[in-house]
């Protein structure tokens, strides 16, 4: 289909990069590429892959060298048989940011591409000259605190035989909640780039354990120190930091909980960006992408 206008956005289906891989603990990681300069690198989360940020991508060129990976398992990556959790995840990025050499990072995330590069950022803060968030999980949840249908939702995705029943068997994170989590209509093509990586139950592997991966009420235990030390971490680091929020959002909803971030961790700067939902890449490309490239170039 090509572009095609949701409200004063222009959105396009279309994927116009060059895939490239490297080789990571024995696997191939898919990535794209464009422009030159320091990395500016875009994680995606569940049930996504570099696809999310094809229309952002174009606004950070003139700024650096643009990347936008697929993690392990998702995308076009390989596959290995891996439980998929939180801490795999970790040791491929590692290692994929190791085989490319990347340095003077600058992380634009969302969802659990957040998480993973918090948690990086965490771990290596000499490597991080800034981060770009959205939509993300930024410090330990409690079932209390979760609107209901999206707290019923989630506990029904991590029950190990209702949620490989809807994840695996139904592809609904795919096929249902995906689309439900984005404001406009998904064309055709857009639904069939994000189901490609997804044919069948084993494929889904990634999919179905991510939900599992969210700390509610301290569990898992090991997923809720992890994020309580990013946050700690976020707390104190003084590196700039960008927050792109839309109305209603889903994770971050609405202005109170941005304004409450912006507080919370300092040289945060807060850019409402319209209507969206959770996958507001596919909702506002073009206020988060103008929003990054104006943030990237006053703080470069």
């Amino acid at each position: 289909m090509g572009p095609h206008r949701y409200g004063r956005c222009v959105v396009s289906d279309a994927f116009p990069y060059e895939s490239q891989y490297v080789d990571v603990r024995s696997s191939r990681m898919h990535y794209v590429e464009q422009g030159t300069g320091s990395p500016i690198l875009f994680l995606h989360g569940n049930p996504t892959s570099s696809y999310l940020w094809r229309n952002i991508i174009p606004y950070a060129v003139p700024h650096g060298r643009a990347i936008a990976v697929d993690l392990i398992g998702m995308g076009r990556s390989d596959k290995p048989d891996l439980a998929y959790r939180f801490f795999d995840h970790v040791d491929y990025l590692d290692g994929f940011i190791e085989a490319l050499d990347l340095d003077d990072l600058t992380l634009v995330v969302h969802d659990w591409g957040a998480g993973l590069g918090f948690h990086y950022a965490t771990r290596h803060p000499g490597r991080v000259r800034r981060i770009a968030f959205m939509e993300a999980i930024v410090e330990p949840m409690r079932w209390k605190g979760t609107p209901a249908p999206l707290a019923w939702l989630f506990k029904r995705l991590r029950d190990p035989v209702k949620g490989h029943r809807m994840n695996s068997e139904k592809n609904f994170y795919v096929k249902r909640l995906l689309p439900m989590m984005v404001s406009r209509r998904l064309t055709a093509a857009e639904k069939a780039a994000y189901a490609a990586p997804y044919p069948d139950v084993a494929s889904r592997k990634p999919v179905e354990q991510w939900p599992r991966e969210a700390p509610f009420d301290d569990e898992p235990a090991d997923m809720a120190a992890v994020v309580a030390t990013y946050n700690s971490w976020l707390r104190r680091s003084p590196i700039p930091k960008l927050l792109l929020w839309a109305k209603p959002g889903a994770i971050i909803r609405g202005e109170k909980a941005a304004a409450r971030i912006a507080v919370m961790f300092p040289n945060t700067e807060s850019v409402f960006i319209g209507k969206g939902r959770h996958y507001i890449q596919e909702d506002q490309p073009d206020a988060i992408g103008a929003a990054l490239a104006d943030w990237l170039d006053r703080t470069g």
